[in-house]
């Protein structure tokens, strides 16, 4: 086994290539048995080890900087650097992160978690090598889906201006839309194209028009460009990135290791300003069951190593409830419209797609595109629903504000994956969007805590045209109520009050409210009573609901799955400032939380019903 000989990056520069063919072979077994018991990317990061294995036998990673995008496609990566002895650990609590994350390995350039920012992060170690008179190459690996982020097309269109020599974008095209464009001429294209002989000659060439009288110079610039560009768009594909200003490589073989070490090292040796190189490879490459289905085995959970078949519990998930509510009313109104970003399966709206194609809309991986493309949509009478998680639709927040909020215009919000989502960790967290949401005029936010209540929500804002809607649920398992919150005359507005007796309250919102439930039963088995109130709008709030409640109530206690700076509890806190009763706010601390599963990390954090009760009680006797 060669791989259990690799301790450290350098031991593969001394590989030959026949030895770098069979450690890739290696490498995906250990990923594939690895993954099948902890769930993750699977299948981006196997059609990448053949690319990370040709760039560690090239470059130093300490000196030479690369960049992952999202970094869910750096499995081997993070094998090959040091960490094969802990990758069992990958995704559990207190073990490996499920990507890229500098406190975790110097090896790590960047700390990723959301796609869209290789570039720029790479940009930006190269300007500051410069800057420190260091050397080394600054390297971005990005993927096709990823490039479909205007960040993306940002840095592209920056580092082409810049000019930087060392700087190398790597396009992971996985799609295989341009398989068939990896041949013979396009590999001697490719090889030309990288030549020292070649790029001499075109600076000569340049060289050249400098002697030439300035109005001849022109034509004769703009016809070599031509003639080049001519050749280019008949043999390569994707002449954008030439135009942006790097010089373009492809397509090569992403999983010829041998032909990727020739490419990237003519690459390695010319200074020629930044470079393009475009590789095709296979998503799940190596395991046939992720080669199949690429989609299912992208972010996968637990699954049977010999058949690849998912291990699930096959009970309807919150993102599937709220598909299928969807196709619901769809059949009613033909004005609404599904819109996601690269996430139609993560958000429940597979179905959707399948039975009203022309109302569904992937935009890719690009949520502030969706966020405006929504308004627009709008103001001609049709109702968008928004369907993203609440990690990424972060990153449209000045849509949020300035396309759709400021106009009030009625387009719902579908943040899923809200609270915590166990081992994708701190990138993944649907901490904050209650918070961000939380101080945008006109936006109503509403937290349903069972089944019944998101679909009664999803039926409500269907039907509301005075501005926008967000409705946050967490991953996972829909919980079913024994009461059925019936879908006509809903009103999400007033406070539902479970208990009315005591001089505390716990207030909750969302599938917090099930943990305050908890401590309501442990106070009362303590016989401490304490009124319960589940706050299914959390903006606007039930104020005459909390106004009495301090009146009445020495301590008011909230509880929510979102940070506690800017949340629900912060929000009443600001209401009832100048009343007598004090105020304790239960939710997620103001640092960020790692992965694992979600009990491991609320105990870690001391959000579980056992010691908020503790909390409760100490705080009664001081």
């Amino acid at each position: 086994m060669i791989l259990e000989q690799i301790t450290e990056p350098k031991q593969i520069q001394a590989l030959t290539v026949s030895e770098l063919k069979i450690l890739a072979k290696e490498v995906r077994s250990r990923i594939v048995e690895v993954v099948s018991k902890t769930g993750g990317h699977l299948a981006p990061s196997l059609g990448t080890v053949d690319l990370t294995i040709a760039l560690l036998h090239l470059f130093d990673p300490l000196k030479d900087r690369i960049v992952w995008d999202v970094g869910h496609q750096a499995y081997s990566w993070k094998i090959l650097t040091g960490r094969n002895a802990q990758f069992d650990t990958l995704r559990q609590y207190k073990g490996l992160s499920g990507f890229t994350n500098r406190e975790e390995s110097p090896y790590d350039a960047f700390t990723t978690g959301h796609s869209s920012t290789s570039i720029s992060a790479a940009l930006g170690i190269a300007c500051a090598r410069d800057l420190n008179n260091e050397q080394g190459h600054c390297i971005a690996v990005i993927g096709d889906g990823a490039l479909t982020g205007g960040m993306s097309f940002e840095a592209l269109n920056h580092g082409g201006h810049l000019q930087k020599d060392k700087f190398i974008v790597i396009l992971n095209d996985n799609e295989m839309s341009i398989s068939k464009n990896v041949g013979g001429l396009q590999k001697y294209m490719a090889r030309m194209l990288a030549s020292k002989s070649y790029n001499v000659l075109k600076k000569q060439v340049w060289d050249f028009s400098y002697t030439l009288p300035a109005n001849i110079r022109r034509s004769f610039i703009y016809g070599a460009q031509k003639l080049e560009e001519s050749m280019m768009n008949i043999l390569v594909p994707n002449i954008i990135f030439e135009d942006l200003g790097f010089k373009y490589v492809g397509p090569i073989d992403g999983h010829d290791i041998e032909q990727l070490l020739k490419i990237i090292k003519r690459v390695k040796n010319f200074m020629v300003g930044p470079v393009l190189i475009h590789i095709v490879t296979q998503k799940g490459k190596g395991y046939p069951p992720a080669e199949k289905n690429s989609e299912l085995f992208h972010g996968t959970g637990p699954f049977d190593l010999k058949t690849g078949k998912q291990i699930s519990d096959g009970k309807q998930t919150w993102s599937e409830l709220m598909g299928s509510t969807l196709i619901t009313l769809a059949q009613k109104d033909p004005k609404i419209i599904a819109i996601t970003a690269a996430m139609t399966a993560g958000t429940g709206l597979t179905k959707f797609e399948e039975t009203y194609p022309d109302r569904f809309f992937d935009v890719g991986i690009a949520e502030q595109h969706s966020v405006t493309l929504a308004a627009g949509m709008s103001t001609k009478g049709l109702k968008p629903f928004v369907a993203i998680y609440s990690t990424f639709l972060q990153r449209a927040l000045d849509q949020i504000i300035h396309d759709v909020a400021l106009p009030k215009l009625p387009v719902v919000f579908c943040i899923d994956r809200a609270g915590l989502v166990g081992e994708d960790g701190a990138t993944h967290h649907g901490a904050f969007d209650l918070s961000y949401l939380n101080f945008v005029p006109n936006m109503i936010i509403l937290t349903p805590s069972t089944a019944e209540e998101l679909s009664a929500m999803l039926f409500w804002a269907a039907s509301y045209q005075e501005g926008p809607v967000a409705i946050r649920y967490p991953r996972g398992t829909a919980i079913h109520s024994s009461v059925h919150k019936s879908l006509t005359n809903f009103n999400p507005f007033p406070a539902i009050i479970h208990s009315n007796k005591g001089k505390i309250a716990l207030v909750a919102c969302g599938d917090a409210f099930f943990t305050a439930e908890a401590v309501h039963n442990l106070l009362a088995k303590d016989k401490i009573p304490a009124q319960l109130i589940q706050l299914l709008s959390v903006k606007p709030l039930d104020e005459n609901t909390l106004l009495s409640l301090a009146s009445t109530c020495n301590y008011i206690f909230t509880f929510e799955n979102n940070a506690v700076i800017g949340g629900m509890g912060a929000r009443i806190a600001q209401l009832l400032a100048t009343e007598p009763v004090k105020i304790i706010n239960f939710g997620y601390p103001d640092h960020f939380i790692a992965q694992g599963k979600n009990s491991e990390l609320l105990d870690e954090i001391g959000f579980t019903p056992n010691k908020l009760y503790k909390q409760i009680v100490q705080t009664l006797n001081e």
